[in-house]
């Protein structure tokens, strides 16, 4: 849910000073900061707006079958996960932070209010509809990685600013989940009494309006330009390990190469031993000792190679947390396809819509890292006496296991609900309501909250914290890019599915959701979230943390200090 970092894990200090310490630089932050929040609220309204009720748009306004819809509703949410890369790739590289919000924030406008003519005047056209949905994913793509960075580089890293800065972190949190959990409440009651250009319209509303008051601040912001490709000092470390194939390794730190260029800021990292072929890239050879000028082609840092490691490091973790976005992608789509056959009335004049309890996700969430905070680190520090009670990675594998418990408890619950259609002759009747309570789903939804808290929340801090400090909006990016994949998995284990109980003559997934098996399906998606949980703990035990040289960091400190006392 939430796309922002916790606090780093005891395992790294990452701080870097700065010599700007004043009352003043706080004040500015939190002015700036408030205007950022706004449009990562309208972001969130808008987003979770479409997402919530789109399956529902396309089954009963659009006629598109249930497993292409599901399939659609998939495709767009993996679709706008992956643009982010791009989105970051452009910030650092050549537009900054704020330009690429800014410019960004426009083309998602734009795709909304095609959104909003599709269902209006232009009578639920099919082909503009899509196209307004994948422009407001362009859009998505660009604002996704950059707001969160942008809101938090207007606040220093110096020690002193640091509990403002979680300060700040927990405002936002609160402002990503407000703007995730009210349009669920919201928009799908106004589609669900025919209202959809209304609802379209009020996400355009509130997406201006947060745009305007972001302009509000520009004067108030600090604003950095590109940095530079992330991806030029990774390309170095492989291009010279490569070149240097031949160079015999050795583990005397004499011959490795300490210093970084000027114009790089990094905490310098310690050297490791894993992916030992890539320390052949700071080695000082021959040729590097006899070269007047360093070729970075050549001849890398410690902290160089480190970074690169760090990256690898986490792609396994990334792969094997794929299956849980495979499950998280069922609550706005099958979830709400079953809510939609179920009794849902609340008094003679009111009906909840399917779409609406996938509020209590947000909601659960926002209950359960206060409990999290307050409640499970104390009680789990005395028993482990790790300062954060357990580590980031064993959060993250708590999330994956409920993950699986959700998928257990949704697959029996969906039995129920057929043997209940079944006792009343409603199985060729897929638009029937089935005398089978809405509320039977609050388990499965209340799981996948509590999940969300621990691997959501875990994964975003392990993105933030374990990244180079250069690639920290590549981070967030790659961290979305897990639910776009997770959302195309969805679709390959669908398409498997269908083509294989298709031929054995009983479909697992078809219109018909009561004369389907969607609990099969459920079932499926137990057994391999539990394989990739168990590949998980395996490499989460071989992980290792990222290590950085805390006498360079002391420096640090100590110049910052000295720094602010000759300006005082």
């Amino acid at each position: 849910m939430a796309d922002i970092p916790t606090s780093s894990n005891s395992n790294s200090i990452n701080h870097r000073p700065s010599s700007t310490s004043t009352s003043t630089t706080t004040r500015g932050g939190w002015h700036a900061a408030i205007f950022i929040i706004f449009v990562e609220f309208a972001e969130r309204f808008a987003y979770q707006g479409i997402a919530s009720n789109l399956v529902v748009y396309l089954i009963h306004v659009l006629n598109v079958p249930d497993t292409i819809a599901v399939k659609d509703v998939n495709t767009w949410v993996g679709v706008s996960a992956l643009f982010p890369l791009i989105g970051a790739f452009i910030a650092d590289s050549y537009l900054g932070r704020f330009k690429t919000i800014l410019i960004s924030s426009l083309i998602y406008l734009l795709g909304i209010i095609l959104l909003t003519l599709s269902v209006s005047t232009l009578k639920h056209d099919k082909a503009i509809f899509f196209l307004a949905l994948y422009v407001a994913s362009v859009g998505d793509g660009g604002h996704k990685p950059c707001v969160q960075t942008f809101a938090a580089d207007q606040f220093d890293d110096d020690i002193e600013k640091k509990q403002t800065k979680n300060s700040f972190f927990n405002w936002w949190y609160m402002g990503v989940v407000a703007g995730s959990t009210i349009p669920v409440f919201l928009i799908p009651y106004l589609q669900q009494n025919g209202w959809w250009a209304l609802g379209f319209g009020l996400m355009v509303g509130v997406m201006a309006l947060a745009l305007a008051v972001f302009l509000l601040g520009i004067k108030r912001y600090k604003k950095e330009g590109p940095s530079g490709s992330p991806f030029t000092r990774l390309a170095q470390v492989f291009v010279a390990a490569a070149r240097k194939w031949r160079v015999n390794y050795t583990t005397d730190n004499n011959k490795y190469c300490n210093e970084e260029p000027p114009n790089i800021r990094a905490p310098k990292l310690l050297h490791t031993d894993e992916y030992r072929l890539l320390d052949k890239a700071m080695i000082i050879d021959e040729v590097d000792a006899t070269s007047k000028t360093r070729d970075p082609w050549r001849l890398c840092s410690v902290t160089q190679v480190e970074e690169v490691k760090l990256v690898l490091r986490l792609i396994p973790i990334w792969l094997s947390c794929v299956m849980f976005n495979v499950v998280q992608a069922q609550t706005h789509t099958y979830f709400v396809k079953q809510g939609d056959t179920m009794f849902r009335s609340i008094g003679p004049n009111f009906l909840v819509p399917p779409a609406v309890i996938q509020g209590l996700v947000g909601i659960i969430t926002l209950c359960a890292l206060p409990i999290y905070d307050r409640v499970f680190i104390p009680l789990a520090r005395k028993f482990t006496g790790h300062p954060t009670g357990i580590t980031v990675l064993q959060r993250i594998g708590v999330g994956n296991f409920l993950s699986i418990l959700t998928m257990v408890i949704a697959a029996l619950v969906e039995s129920k609900r057929v043997s209940v259609a079944r006792n009343h002759g409603l199985l060729n009747n897929p638009k029937a309501v089935i005398p089978m309570r809405i509320w039977w789903l609050l388990p499965q939804y209340i799981i996948t909250g509590i999940s969300d808290a621990f691997t959501v929340a875990g994964l975003q801090e392990l993105f933030y914290d374990q990244m180079p400090e250069g690639m920290r909006s590549m981070g967030a990016a790659l961290y979305i890019s897990m639910i776009g994949v997770g959302n195309f998995v969805g679709i390959a284990v669908i398409d498997i599915m269908v083509k294989i109980t298709s031929n054995s003559g009983g479909a697992w997934l078809g219109t018909n959701i009561n004369r389907a098996h969607l609990d099969y399906y459920y079932w499926v998606l137990v057994v391999l979230s539990a394989l990739s949980w168990c590949a998980y703990l395996w490499l989460a035990k071989v992980y290792e943390y990222k290590k950085v040289d805390l006498v360079d960091i002391n420096k640090q400190i100590s110049s910052a200090e000295d720094n602010h006392n000759h300006e005082v």
